[in-house]
């Protein structure tokens, strides 16, 4: 008789667990459904302040570091600084001479490569301002 009562409360438990945990999985979808929707929504509110703060210094930081890396990739400051030495150690004034004019040649088209990269990082900062309010307008201007 022992035997039958622990079966039935097996059976019972059992039964309860399976309810239970359908009850939870219905209501854990309608959970996690709420919050997701809830965080795609604020993801969608917070995007322009995200966008226009934290990630404008970040794209900043960025360029920043870019410029940083070609300037050291075409040593401008370099040349700047040993513009009055004398190339291959040459001390006499034709040496000297012809170092002048080679470095100068150096840095005017060294300052060119680095302008055009600075006119890039410039549009590229200016193009991280300006695409949301251009995507908002043409997505109006398509439901029109």
């Amino acid at each position: 008789m022992r035997n039958i009562k622990m079966d039935e409360k097996f059976l019972l438990s059992s039964v309860f667990c399976y309810l239970f945990s359908k009850k939870m999985l219905t209501n854990n979808f309608y959970m996690y459904s709420l919050k997701i929707l809830g965080e795609i929504t604020r993801d969608i509110i917070m995007f322009p302040f995200w966008w226009y703060s934290r990630g404008f210094f970040q794209v900043l930081k960025g360029l920043i570091n870019f410029l940083k890396y070609r300037e050291k990739g075409l040593a401008l400051r370099v040349w700047v600084k040993n513009f009055w030495k004398p190339m291959y150690g040459q001390h006499d004034w034709q040496g000297r001479l012809i170092s002048i004019f080679m470095r100068l040649v150096q840095i005017i088209f060294r300052s060119i490569v680095m302008v055009f990269w600075l006119i890039v990082a410039s549009l590229l900062l200016v193009a991280w301002v300006i695409i949301p309010p251009i995507i908002v307008y043409e997505i109006f201007f398509q439901l029109i």
